[in-house]
């Protein structure tokens, strides 16, 4: 058998020569904290090219076959796509090039388009394989971009030479697909070795012992990016800034106030002054229009990454809760942020704990008896981490025991409900805080014996659309939590993401705002994710989601603490988060108190942070319009402000291929600073006394 490279491949064929019998195989391994969770297999034979694409990782994953026809430029002329998405749901997706028409099918639905030239389809569903196709065209293309089908454009840079162990390889960066750039590595012939992420890789069968060094890699061009980003788009003044003309959010009294002025300097605020008060000499000033000037928001359920620090601060989210991380990863992100390299939010860490079975996550740390469950427990408390959270593969037999360790050290629990039990057990055994609300519900509707470290925790909210609420079961539950005041973070968004998706359709959790989104992004978000069989599941997912907001002004009424979180990475949704708690019936004023100064009494942090007050921190964000009066207005951020650095969200969107929502507001700097004319007063020690 002949075994040829890409580029050689592609260069026969461009020259017409390729032979008929020529074929290769590659196969990637695909890894996650350390552990392999899926592969990919392409086999090409001639200008065919066979796929098989398998991940399961935390009881998911898709499963696709794709098979690709190579045109004359080397790029696919006939694509289909076969599977099963991450969820379960169906994939079908068709691409066909005909000389100057292209016609493709996804979730989207039939489109067309004409083309001349090179036209790079991009795969809605497509392997990690793919990039590296896209990645020689954009190297042949001029300047390293194409228009891209369905819409925007690709864009390759070279990030430089890489060695990893005694091989040299070239990595690249290919932006326009989603949000943050896909990293690559190409081996010395061309070839795709390895795609990078700084929490695993897919990499070449047979060098996964290559994975820390890649990781390592991903995690310092990564943060190479993000420090580029934070010297463009932090603004430091070395001057008092005075912020005029807005209305103060109180989250106490759920009102905004009259005009005023707002100073701060050197990261803390000097005064709420009157709109007409005189500025002393050396002020920075900027316009606020008229606007709200509110505490920062939180994000109570988070798994950060380089990439959604500087995403929440757009969106601003000043500080998040780390649900769980990387444990390498997320010291050192916290370290960078603190010192100024790169942007992002004040960041609470958790400790993940996960039992083992088949359907672990790769995450934290996976314990395979009490006794070393306890172990992690002593090993996140020695190092700072505020909570243990523990997750679906957890034998629920050892729960007691870790609580009780958990809180001897000074830490309380929150969690996933582990397999084969529910949330009246785990909050007897110790729980202080069960996360999402699906979480809380499945024990009202699920058989003991079903399994939910598998995708039925979310395909079985199904069942909660008829549900009674004042049932005896439903009802013990809020009891139970209100007489142990057990918190909860529901991560509503991230339900309605899953259960409301619609082939074709924006996804109600991205409605108002996809068209800001990158063309990738977008398609994601018009296509269903959990698996709907016909018209009865998309009803019954859609029932599901009108009970989670019952059961979330049931919890509210109850005095039940709710803490806005969204499982998510993109900073907006936690916006979409609390417009699902005011459509739920909670009074706008309230939500908003949850999401500043509600998180940071429950992280015993509002001394310092929460409201806008004279000595606590300058961190705060100002919008044009009144969030109190529709929870929309929180897309519309002018200006974020942490620890008294400056965000600007319309400079920061674009470097995402996110659309702005507002304009920055004028900013007039500080004037020059005049030159010392003497050394000051003499001083003798003697004056003292």
């Amino acid at each position: 058998m002949i075994r040829l490279t890409l580029p050689t491949f592609l260069a026969t064929l461009l020259a017409g020569t390729a032979p008929v019998a020529a074929q290769t195989a590659e196969r990637l391994s695909v890894i996650a904290n350390g552990e392999k969770v899926g592969s990919v297999a392409a086999t090409r034979t001639g200008d065919h090219v066979a796929i098989h694409y398998d991940v399961k990782n935390n009881g998911r994953g898709p499963t696709m076959d794709e098979v690709i026809d190579l045109g004359p430029d080397g790029l696919p002329w006939r694509w289909t796509l076969d599977g099963k998405a991450t969820f379960g749901g169906d994939v079908h997706e068709r691409f066909a090039r005909d000389g100057t028409t292209a016609r493709w099918s996804d979730a989207m639905g039939a489109r067309e388009a004409s083309v001349s030239g090179t036209a790079l389809y991009i795969g809605q569903s497509a392997s990690p394989w793919a990039l590296g196709l896209y990645a020689h065209a954009l190297l042949k293309a001029p300047g390293g971009t194409l228009p891209a089908l369905p819409g925007g454009q690709l864009h390759i840079d070279p990030l430089g030479p890489a060695t990893i162990g005694t091989a040299r390889y070239q990595a690249y960066a290919i932006s326009g697909i989603d949000l943050s750039p896909e990293m690559i590595l190409f081996d010395a012939a061309g070839a795709l070795f390895a795609v990078l992420d700084t929490g695993g890789a897919t990499v070449r069968e047979g060098h996964e012992g290559d994975v820390p060094a890649l990781t390592a890699l991903a995690t310092r061009l990564t943060a190479d990016r993000y420090a580029g980003l934070q010297k463009r788009f932090a603004h430091r003044i070395d001057a008092p800034v005075r912020i005029r003309n807005v209305r103060v959010f109180d989250p106490v009294s759920g009102t905004r106030g009259a005009p005023v002025s707002v100073v701060f300097a050197d990261g803390r605020i000097t005064g709420i002054q009157p709109l007409d008060a005189p500025a002393s000499p050396g002020e920075a000033t900027i316009d606020g229009a008229g606007g709200t000037l509110m505490p920062g928001l939180h994000d109570m359920h988070a798994h950060i990454s380089l990439e959604s620090a500087l995403l929440y601060l757009a969106a601003g989210v000043t500080a998040v809760r780390d649900m769980g991380n990387d444990n390498a990863f997320l010291p050192d992100l916290i370290h960078r942020i603190a010192a100024g390299e790169v942007a992002g939010p004040r960041i609470t860490p958790n400790g993940f704990l996960e039992g083992r079975s088949p359907y672990s996550a790769r995450l934290g740390i996976v314990a395979d008896s009490e006794a070393a469950a306890l172990d992690a427990v002593r090993w996140y408390a020695a190092r700072g981490y505020w909570q243990i959270k523990i997750y679906n593969s957890m034998n629920p037999a050892w729960v007691p025991a870790i609580t009780r360790e958990a809180h001897r050290l000074g830490m309380t629990v929150t969690g996933h409900i582990p397999a084969f039990t529910n949330a009246d057990a785990m909050i007897g055994a110790g729980y202080d805080e069960v996360t999402h609300v699906n979480q809380l519900m499945l024990g009202w509707v699920l058989d003991p014996k079903e399994d939910t470290r598998t995708p039925l925790r979310l395909t079985a909210m199904k069942r909660t659309a008829t549900l009674d609420l004042a049932s005896p079961r439903v009802q013990h539950t809020i009891e139970l939590m209100a007489a142990r005041h057990t918190a909860h973070d529901p991560t509503a968004v991230t339900l309605e993401l899953l259960m409301g998706g619609r082939d074709g359709k924006p996804n109600p959790a991205v409605a108002d705002y996809i068209d800001h989104l990158p063309i990738g992004l977008q398609r994601r978000r018009q296509q269903a994710i959990a698996p709907i069989a016909g018209p009865a599941d998309a009803a019954a997912y859609d029932g599901a989601m009108v009970k989670v907001k019952q059961v979330l002004k049931l919890l509210h009424d109850r005095g039940i603490r709710l803490l806005p979180g969204t499982d998510d990475q993109t900073g907006l949704s936690v916006h979409r988060e609390l417009q699902i708690y005011a459509e739920a019936g909670i009074p706008i004023p309230e939500v908003l108190r949850l999401a500043t100064l509600g998180s940071e009494r429950y992280l015993g942090r509002d001394q310092q942070l929460g409201t806008i007050a004279r000595g606590k921190l300058a961190d705060f964000l100002l919008l044009p319009g009144d969030p109190t009066r529709d929870p929309r207005e929180l897309h519309r951020i002018a200006m974020v402000v942490k620890d008294g650095t400056l965000y600007f969200p319309s400079e920061i969107y674009p470097a995402f291929g996110i659309k702005p929502f507002a304009p920055a507001p004028r900013l007039i700097p500080p004037p020059p600073a005049s030159k010392a004319t003497g050394s000051g007063p003499a001083h003798d020690a003697m004056d003292e006394f």
